[in-house]
């Protein structure tokens, strides 16, 4: 297979944010695509296979055109513009970076990072209950707190109610001091965090003494009816059948529900069955239900947590066969 050399320019003062520290994103791409990359001055001298420098090529225009947006380049931005340019749709990242659905308190801006975050969020705009699907780290809770933030700043709901099954992980909380918030807080702390980073914490504590936003174990939510609302239901995986039946027959009119959900992080008691995975058996023929399965691809924290998902897939697919 013959070598071929390719050239390209890169803009002036975009060099040190697509390289990366010590040129770290150069050396990834060189790596996985099996070809070298020689950069002076304001050029880039790609060397490999023509089908290997042309990746190599575009990969560098996406995330060129990322940092001309003013994106910092991160090792996620280059692994996934590498795994897009093996199915042939590099440009899929930047139309990714075209929406916008919120900015953080810091003014940050939060929006999909990946196809199959992008298909999500879709999903919850076009759907009265979404369900997302998918191992840790792939914003599952995180998108469904800016979408639902968004649409009660628009006046689009009248409260957000935050739940999520106050189930022990393997760890016995019962004896902890203090009241019941006292121990339950620390169930929902994921879900605080995630709402100061979006909205701030005044306008949190603020709103929450008015009672438009409700952060509250799900045993909270028997016997009532929820109008005009949006709710999340985080770790859904940890929910009996019954108390899933019990959530999703609280929806009220002009309520919207997310519920979120990783069907390999269950710390039900051994034996129980999952109301999540009853829910997808229930529910899969019902227009207006929709379920998003996202995927180790979808991951968007540190890079290892990738890598960690995946050799436990590899690992339970071993252990099945």
């Amino acid at each position: 297979m013959s070598v071929i050399e390719s050239i390209m320019d890169i803009p002036a003062g975009h060099e040190q944010n697509v390289f990366g520290q010590f040129d770290k994103n150069l050396k990834i791409i060189e790596k996985t695509l099996h070809v070298t990359v020689i950069a002076r001055d304001s050029e880039l001298k790609i060397i490999g296979t023509e089908v290997s420098a042309s990746r190599a090529k575009e990969v560098f225009n996406e995330l060129i055109e990322l940092s001309k947006r003013g994106n910092t380049i991160t090792e996620q931005n280059v692994n996934y513009a590498l795994s897009l340019s093996m199915e042939g749709n590099t440009s899929a990242m930047t139309e990714l970076d075209k929406e916008i659905i919120c900015r953080t308190i810091s003014g940050k801006p939060v929006k999909p990072k990946t196809t199959g975050q992008k298909k999500y969020v879709d999903e919850i705009r076009d759907k009265m209950i979404v369900f997302g699907i998918g191992p840790a780290g792939t914003g599952k809770t995180y998108l469904a707190m800016a979408m639902a933030i968004t649409a009660f700043k628009n006046n689009e709901v009248n409260r957000i109610i935050l739940t999520r099954p106050a189930i022990e992980a393997g760890e016995n909380l019962g004896f902890l001091p203090g009241d019941l918030q006292s121990k339950v807080d620390p169930y929902l702390r994921p879900l605080y965090d995630a709402l100061y980073q979006i909205m701030g914490a005044e306008s949190f504590i603020s709103n929450s003494e008015k009672g438009l936003i409700e952060v509250a174990p799900l045993a909270y939510m028997r016997g009532r009816t929820l109008d005009n609302a949006y709710i999340i239901l985080d770790e859904a995986q940890n929910t009996t059948p019954a108390q899933m039946k019990m959530f999703l027959t609280r929806i009220g009119f002009g309520s919207k529900v997310v519920v979120t959900g990783d069907l390999t992080q269950k710390d039900l008691p051994k034996g129980t069955v999952s109301g999540l995975d009853t829910a997808m058996k229930v529910l899969k023929n019902i227009d207006e239900v929709s379920f998003v399965q996202l995927t180790n691809q979808d991951v968007v924290r540190h890079p290892l947590v990738q890598k960690i998902v995946k050799a436990y897939e590899e690992y339970e697919k071993h252990k099945k066969n």
